[in-house]
């Protein structure tokens, strides 16, 4: 009897790398791998790594170490960011096998094959220096619920304090073609929502000739998607005619996730930012003429180098008076190789961590404010997911999150749900119609 080799994952950061670690996922199991739990032992251990930050890179060490305990002897590969900026300092960790980066990701199987001696035939593969100037189409099918679908990948944008265009190449994406009937074939396996992800989604077309808007109006026409969500959009590739459309979609969820990053124009400037915050607020403005109850939500750093007291507190009341549903907060991390790290006046931690915890109190007033006002609302919510004890939940096309008595049956499946007020959780509680 032939034992089936096992393979684990470990994906860590943002939604692009989840469709990522899916798709090296299916590639080991067309090879003959099954699948476990990480932590469990395997002979193959798969880390996809982020770098964004130091908190990340901790965590991505973390990781590394788990994996050489849980499974001693195993083949323990680690790829993605980190790996692509780190393959040395990750090579010469005891235990892991192969560091492979951005470019080499996704011809894994090749690797751990040439590692284990295994002959294999010379095949027409790109190279990877080609690897790293084309589009990897990539998907996530392991979530009955939704799938996020990479739409583009690198940045040409250069923000003073980012890594990520280093790491992942210049901006690139696939025909529209090509990702409408990738779209097709996810909605076609019963999942209901697709999240259009990449690095910078908003640049999508730089490489076919094609614009963001166009690959939004093919989603649209494929009848057999029920709900598309789009993921992070820079302020300034927000456009009238997208958000005008966009009011008009029965797909497409009232839903924008906005990085601001500061409220203060000095800080823009210091990060390299391509707006000021004036126009940051123009495009909530804009956003909620057309769709008033869109959800919009936004990335903010705190204690980036020359921020003082005062700046924070611009940003902290020019967040105060915008209309956002919520905010993804984050202290500063130096990145090595960044221009951010030449400035001199730095933050003390202690004061990054107290602005950004001021601001995570002043998120969750916000979000608090965006519930209440749809209570007593009936809304379509598409269920995810057990929580704890009896409560299931389950999210709207406005990301409202939503609590229900646990019922299997809804569980992946879209119900009418009346929005009955605020749980002691913070989500919304929810009446099942009928």
């Amino acid at each position: 009897m032939c034992l089936k080799l096992t393979v684990s994952f470990h994906t860590l950061g943002c939604k692009l790398n989840f469709s990522e670690t899916s798709t090296i996922g299916r590639k080991f199991a067309e090879n003959g791998y099954e699948r476990v739990d990480f932590g469990q032992p395997a002979d193959v251990v798969v880390i996809n790594t982020c770098t964004v930050t130091g908190q990340a890179d901790r965590k991505c060490r973390q990781a590394i170490s788990k994996a050489v305990k849980s499974s001693p002897g195993a083949v323990v590969v680690v790829i993605g960011c980190f790996a692509e900026l780190k393959a040395a300092e990750i090579a010469s960790i005891p235990g892991v096998s192969l560091a492979l980066g951005n470019k080499d990701k996704f011809n894994i199987i090749e690797h751990i094959n040439r590692l284990k001696g295994v002959i294999i035939e010379k095949t027409e593969t790109e190279t990877c220096s080609d690897a790293y100037r084309q589009f990897v189409a990539s998907c996530s099918l392991f979530d009955r619920t939704r799938s996020f679908l990479k739409v583009q990948d690198g940045c040409d944008y250069k923000c003073s304090y980012c890594t990520i265009p280093k790491a992942r190449g210049r901006s690139r994406n696939a025909p529209v073609a090509e990702i409408v009937k990738q779209a097709e074939s996810i909605a076609a396996q019963g999942i209901r929502e697709i999240v259009l992800t990449g690095v910078n989604i908003g640049d999508f077309g730089k490489t076919t000739d094609e614009t963001f808007l166009q690959l939004l109006h093919a989603l649209d026409a494929v009848d057999s998607i029920e709900r598309i969500r789009i993921g992070s959009v820079e302020p300034n590739l927000i456009t009238e005619d997208m958000v005008a459309w966009m009011a008009g979609s029965q797909r497409l969820a009232p839903h924008f996730h906005i990085p601001l990053q500061s409220g203060c124009n000095k800080i823009l400037g210091l990060m390299a930012r391509r707006y000021r915050r004036e126009l940051f607020a123009e495009k909530v403005a804009l956003i909620h003429q057309y769709i008033p109850r869109a959800a919009i939500g936004a990335d903010v750093i705190t204690g980036f180098p020359c921020e003082t007291d005062d700046d924070f507190e611009d940003t902290y009341m020019f967040i105060k008076n915008l209309n956002l549903a919520y905010l993804h907060v984050f202290p500063y991390s130096e990145r090595p190789g960044t221009r951010s790290v030449e400035l001199s006046e730095k933050v003390k931690p202690a004061d990054a961590e107290r602005r950004s915890k001021m601001l995570l109190e002043l998120s969750k007033t916000k979000r608090k404010l965006f519930y209440q006002r749809h209570i007593g609302q009936r809304l379509q919510v598409i269920f995810e997911q057990r929580a704890k004890g009896d409560v299931m939940t389950g999210f709207t096309d406005n990301y409202i999150k939503v609590e229900t008595p646990f019922n299997a049956l809804l569980i992946g499946n879209c119900a009418s749900v009346e929005l009955t007020g605020i749980s002691k959780s913070g989500n919304m509680s929810g009446r099942i119609e009928g």
